[in-house]
């Protein structure tokens, strides 16, 4: 639908009559890669704050958008989001962008955010590209349950601390580096939590996208082999699988208490108990399906006495 278009006009002509704040994810690397609804409102908001306005202007030209453009970075993120809420408080629409992808993921934007819900200021999602959630979706690991770290910490004693901590977490593991940090980190990973399975996603969405796929140590050797590495990096790092089979007596007897709960579910019964004791679904929805099969007479016949 064009934009000058009277049926777009109306749609969003009540917006402007009171301020709102829009968190606008944008493309990844292929400008192609936006919604049409993102295009809509970045036509009509008063202004866009960008976190790298020359980056945000090649976004803008490519969609034939002309906005407003501000600059908003973790250097002046205090004193341009006090000045933003003041304008969304006079009835001004603010769209917010980062260089690339979901706003706040990794990116600035929180103390925005936050001022404008404080400020009573509408605050709307426009969903799109999001390089941990594309990487995962790809990556052939387990993506039933993942935990996202971003970047680690630069300082070496800090990033292997960390990594100590996530050492048992038996979830899919997702990080984000640049090009330069991100050899030493997968050394890190290597010597603390052992030589896992992994995929490293590098240029998603671009002309030279690329993804490699197996053991940490194929990885980092891969990269050494290279004069050198470019483009942000995603790298996802598969759980840790216990060798302990747990006790079948525990797991049943977690798997009773947890259909016992008012308003639980089989299905989520099963994911929790699998993921809780990493066990394959298969085998927590046949132990799940078999108890309560078994507990389905004793609470017809407990309904039948009362």
């Amino acid at each position: 639908m064009p934009l000058n278009s009277p049926i777009h006009n109306r749609r969003y002509r009540h917006q402007k009559e009171g301020g709102r704040l829009y968190v606008v994810a944008t493309p990844i690397g292929n400008l192609d890669d936006i919604t049409l609804r993102a295009i809509d409102v970045l036509g009509q908001v008063d202004s866009v704050a960008a976190e790298d306005t020359r980056q945000s202007k090649k976004l803008l030209l490519r969609h034939n958008l002309t906005c407003r453009l501000l600059s908003y970075h973790e250097h002046n993120e205090i004193q341009r989001a006090a000045e933003l809420v003041e304008q969304m408080k006079a009835g001004a629409s603010v769209a917010l962008i980062s260089s690339a992808g979901t706003p706040t993921i990794s990116d600035p934007g929180y103390r925005l955010i936050r001022k404008a819900i404080d400020s009573g200021i509408e605050v709307v999602p426009l969903p799109g590209p999001n390089a941990a959630v594309a990487a995962l979706s790809v990556s052939g690991l387990p993506t039933d349950s993942f935990i996202f770290i971003g970047f680690a910490p630069r300082k070496q004693g800090k990033r292997r601390q960390l990594l100590r901590n996530l050492e048992p977490e038996p979830r899919t593991t997702i990080f984000y580096e640049s090009p330069r940090r991100i050899i030493p980190l997968i050394e890190d990973i290597l010597s603390i939590m052992g030589d896992r399975d992994a995929v490293l996603s590098r240029e998603m969405t671009k002309i030279h996208e690329e993804f490699i796929r197996g053991p940490l140590s194929e990885i980092r050797l891969i990269l050494e082999r290279r004069t050198e590495v470019k483009g942000e990096c995603t790298l996802l790092v598969g759980g840790a699988v216990s060798n302990e089979d747990p006790d079948p007596r525990k797991v049943q007897k977690e798997i009773r208490r947890e259909l016992a709960a008012p308003e639980t579910t089989l299905s989520r019964t099963v994911r929790s108990i699998a993921d809780r004791w990493n066990i394959p679904r298969r085998r927590a929805y046949q132990e799940a399906l078999k108890i309560k099969i078994e507990e389905k007479p004793k609470r017809d016949s407990g309904h039948e006495k009362s």
